[in-house]
């Protein structure tokens, strides 16, 4: 059995880049300014929140199932690095990207598809060393509601077609994340391992999706 967290520095991570372009606006900062290091600064700081997240998470649902686990892959796919590009030393800035240099990497589905487990191939510039980190959005989350609401209500979509079961009680969230809304998981798989970039290492069926209970 595993457990998969999905989840980044709840919102700290943006109020820090709305703080840096409202100072800053969005040209760059030259590197080794004061201005930058202290940018990078509350980057690591909100990377390293984001990883604490993630562990106090699955800590919480381990003590609520009874059970132990042993943390195996963790992750992000926003945030920023050096890395030398053509014999440049370069800023590699991914957004919604997993990295493919350090090691297995989770690429899930929407909560009605399967999960990957997939080992990077030869990480290059050519994909910026880098993989998808999910299917991708089909729709915005307003398209999503628009077109689901008259389709489905709100406890249709607490089952999914595999069979796997949809832990929450925020209605628009239930329509906003449906898994009609993202793409095929397996074409962008499929993508991957024709292009060379990946190897599929395990494939994981979903059985609870848990995303929020009302606390009043």
């Amino acid at each position: 059995m595993y457990l998969c967290i999905h989840s980044g520095s709840r919102g700290l991570g943006e109020a820090i880049l709305r703080q840096q372009v409202e100072e800053f606006g969005f040209g760059g900062l030259a590197a080794g300014s004061d201005p930058a290091v202290r940018y990078l600064a509350r980057h690591d700081h909100a990377k390293h929140w984001a990883a604490a997240n993630r562990e106090l998470i699955a800590h919480r649902m381990l003590e609520c199932l009874r059970t132990d686990g042993t943390r195996v892959i963790d992750l992000c796919h926003n945030w920023v690095e050096q890395r030398d590009f053509k014999g440049r030393h370069c800023w590699l800035h991914r957004k919604g990207a997993a990295p493919s240099t350090e090691g297995p990497v989770v690429i899930p589905g929407s909560r009605g598809a399967f999960t990957y487990i997939v080992m990077p191939k030869e990480p290059g510039e050519q994909s910026a060393y880098s993989l998808a980190h999910g299917a991708g959005r089909k729709w915005s989350r307003t398209d999503s509601r628009a077109k689901l609401e008259k389709r489905y209500t709100a406890k249709d979509l607490t089952r999914t077609e595999l069979g796997s079961q949809v832990i929450c009680e925020d209605k628009a969230l239930l329509y906003e994340e449906a898994p009609q809304a993202y793409k095929n998981i397996t074409i962008v798989i499929d993508d991957l391992v024709r292009a060379g970039l990946a190897e599929i290492v395990a494939i994981l069926r979903p059985v609870v999706t848990y995303k929020v209970r009302r606390t009043g």
